[in-house]
């Protein structure tokens, strides 16, 4: 944990903000296991010249990590040190184009896809099946029912640790499964999504369809952070993990899907070690089991307490 001491010393030497600065902040409530430690201090800028300022003022040796929505994320118990970067109000907005959207990095997923519908722009259906932003799912390359964000991203926008703004292209950010080969430090603060003119009708059908699906496979109302693992090549992660016989499986409050074996839950009094440590589990039997070595998808950051024991890969 990070003593008081330390965080006061670490606001003394942070630029001015017109954003809130806030130390020690819990993030629990801001995940959605809804568990982990403080941040040592939680900056939620006011808007995008506030954010390019701050780091542009910020002294390259502190610490800095950025969060959304949180959906597909593990805070240790431990905390974070440093700066925690949550972009909020400020980074919500979406712009209707004749073929396409442009939107801020805080944008929910959902939302992007229910303003497209709106304005009966069709491709980009699938985002209402992935919980999160549009900054994480850029960072990520968030994909679901046959569509990724690199088969739709124009370009995103971003801030680099020394307070740049530039602009990439899709192909410059490197998208693949999963994963981005984003410049180091860099915040994503907006994106262009390419989209089609549609109908009505089968935008609605498509995502009925997307959310029927959701909602008879996966355990959508539960404290869970989405997939836990990526499917390794030509092969499913939930059917490895089945075929372990982790279905069910459990530690502390923590507890794998019955209704999908591929996502852990918090049934309710979980610590992010006792997530954290199931998932190591399934993972080493999995390997036990079968000879792979599953790959996490949910993000872990922060400060582990002792006693979390990883599965080599």
């Amino acid at each position: 944990m990070m003593a008081a001491e330390d965080t006061r010393s670490l606001l003394d030497r942070l630029p001015h903000a017109r954003g809130r600065l806030q130390a020690a902040a819990p993030l629990a409530d801001k995940t959605w296991f809804r568990v982990g430690g403080p941040a040592e201090v939680l900056f939620r800028p006011a808007d995008l010249d506030d954010l390019v300022n701050f780091l542009a003022g910020c002294a390259t040796d502190v610490p800095i990590t950025v969060i959304g929505a949180a959906s597909n994320l593990i805070v240790r118990d431990g905390g974070i040190a440093g700066v925690v970067v949550r972009l909020a109000r400020g980074f919500g907005c979406i712009r209707i184009e004749p073929d396409g959207i442009v939107c801020g990095a805080g944008a929910l997923d959902a939302t992007l896809a229910e303003h497209a519908a709106g304005a009966r722009l069709a491709g980009l259906e699938f985002l209402s099946g992935i919980p999160g932003t549009i900054g994480g799912a850029v960072v990520m390359n968030a994909g679901a029912y046959g569509t990724e964000i690199r088969d739709v991203l124009d370009w995103a926008e971003l801030v680099g640790r020394d307070g740049r703004l530039l602009r990439l292209s899709g192909a410059e950010l490197g998208l693949g499964y999963r994963h981005s080969q984003l410049p180091e430090g860099a915040i994503v603060v907006r994106a262009r999504l390419r989209a089609r003119p549609g109908d009505d009708a089968g935008i609605a059908a498509r995502m009925a369809a997307i959310q029927d699906s959701r909602q008879s496979t996966q355990p959508v109302r539960a404290r869970t952070g989405g997939s836990t693992f990526r499917n390794p090549p030509g092969l499913r992660a939930w059917e490895l993990i089945d075929r372990a016989g982790c279905r069910g499986l459990s530690r502390g409050g923590a507890q794998v899907s019955e209704k999908h074996a591929n996502f852990l839950l918090n049934t309710g009094a979980a610590s992010a070690a006792d997530i954290e440590g199931l998932g190591e589990e399934v993972r080493r039997r999995v390997h036990a089991a079968t000879g792979v070595t599953l790959e996490w998808e949910i993000r872990r950051i922060g400060l582990a307490l002792p006693g979390l024991k990883a599965v080599a890969p």
